[in-house]
């Protein structure tokens, strides 16, 4: 389990993922499997509130393993998304890589409140 040269690059892609959270369960939002090869630069997570009348709450984890699992480090916790309004957890300016067999969970406080789209670079 190793992360490629970033400066030997061979491959950039371009990738988003779009998720409604319906349960108030964490859900995975982005998972780099182990032996991928590849390190992925996550550049934003923006978290949307489509209750029009009631705050939501968002947490958002990073996993010390893929698919969720092992130990969690916390990226955002219970914070409050107001109504009608977008919440951005990370963005060019506060990017990260997430490693080989490394996982990002989300979860609301609420369930078909909240709606959330990450963009990631793949890169190896």
């Amino acid at each position: 389990m190793a992360a490629p040269n970033i400066v030997n690059v061979t491959l950039i892609n371009a990738n988003s993922n779009t998720q409604i959270l319906t349960s108030n369960n964490e859900i995975g939002l982005l998972s780099n499997p182990a032996s991928s090869g590849k390190v992925y630069k996550v550049n934003t997570i923006l978290v949307a509130n489509k209750d029009g009348a009631n705050a939501i709450d968002v947490t958002c984890n990073l996993w010390s393993q893929a698919a969720l699992g092992g130990s969690s480090f916390p990226i955002a916790f219970t914070i409050s998304v107001p109504a009608d309004a977008t919440l951005i957890l990370t963005d060019k300016s506060t990017s990260f890589y997430l490693e080989e067999n490394r996982s990002i969970g989300i979860k609301s406080g609420s369930a078909n409140g909240l709606s959330v789209l990450c963009s990631w670079e793949e890169i190896s």
